[in-house]
């Protein structure tokens, strides 16, 4: 899962994002409104973690632009403010949630997690099913009739977005953008690499669950018919 931090105390932004990668997720962060603006309208988030209190646009500038805009992608307010009219605030503009600072990680994580789960997405203590294939992503795990096998930070993510999106095809552009960002120099042959890798680890495990190419589409997951019961 990916999360965009838009905070401009710089050291604060820095300290969120090592926590957010402790936990698996990758992480985007921007230090003013109009580019946490512009990076939320790109739709590879999961997630935003949106200070009120920044330069260009303030945090409920953007909140309200996002929600004008159509998009539905959670976002916790992240503030100094404590007071109940700002909370209102927020949550009428469409915030999922609201935390004022200080607050602690674990309370942060489990507002994290409790976004996502309204979201409707599993979030990472919980594992992802597809076919005889188990992904737990936050242990970085894949297990097919109780073999293990561990992945790294990347597989993971590209194994969580297929099984995510389903019978959907993903197309390397959305591989890239999820994985890396929409602004990252990764390329079609990082995206091969990494299928490369997945398709091997399957095949170890004798997973009945393959990675098919559409040529000139992307790729979509499969269960091979002597598998389907």
């Amino acid at each position: 899962m990916r999360i965009l931090i838009a905070e401009d105390e710089i050291h604060l932004a820095e300290a969120l994002s090592q926590l957010l990668k402790k936990q698996n997720y990758s992480v985007d962060v921007v230090h003013d409104g109009r580019s946490a603006y512009d990076y939320a309208l790109s739709g590879i988030y999961d997630l935003l973690l949106l200070d009120v209190m920044m330069p260009e646009m303030d945090g409920f500038a953007v909140l309200r632009k996002l929600r004008g805009d159509g998009e539905a992608t959670p976002i916790i307010l992240l503030t100094a403010k404590g007071e109940i009219t700002d909370k209102v605030t927020g949550l009428d503009y469409g915030a999922d949630d609201y935390i004022a600072k200080p607050f602690s990680t674990e309370e942060l994580m489990a507002r994290i997690r409790a976004a996502l789960r309204r979201k409707g997405e599993v979030v990472p203590e919980d594992a992802l099913t597809f076919g005889d294939i188990e992904l737990n992503t936050t242990l970085l795990k894949l297990t097919v009739k109780g073999k293990e096998l561990k992945l790294n930070l990347k597989e993971s993510e590209l194994l969580e977005l297929l099984v995510t999106r389903k019978l959907a095809v993903t197309s390397k552009e959305q591989i890239i953008e999820k994985l890396w960002g929409f602004d990252s120099n990764a390329e079609y042959n990082n995206v091969e690499v990494y299928i490369s890798f997945l398709r091997k680890k399957l095949a170890f495990l004798h997973a009945s669950v393959k990675i098919a190419t559409i040529r000139s589409v992307g790729y979509i997951l499969e269960v091979t018919e002597q598998h389907v019961q």
